[in-house]
């Protein structure tokens, strides 16, 4: 399973995880770079921090994933 790790960037451009959003999109061509930066503004925008951010794509393994299903 696809996930993105968010972090948001201080005044002294040290990062700060923000939290975890698993990839739940079935059809592929629609994720972008830019959706993903959007759904993140869009669930993160109530964090006063979050004004620059940025994510990592990392794979969760299947023993979590069976978890989160």
């Amino acid at each position: 399973m696809t996930a993105y790790e968010f972090y948001w960037v201080d005044k002294r451009r040290e990062a700060h995880f923000l939290g975890i959003l698993p990839e739940r999109r079935k059809n592929r061509g629609r994720i972008t770079e830019k959706s993903i930066m959007n759904w993140g503004e869009m669930v993160l925008n109530s964090n006063r921090y979050a004004k620059k951010f940025y994510f990592l794509q990392v794979e969760v393994p299947d023993k979590v994933r069976n978890i989160l299903d």
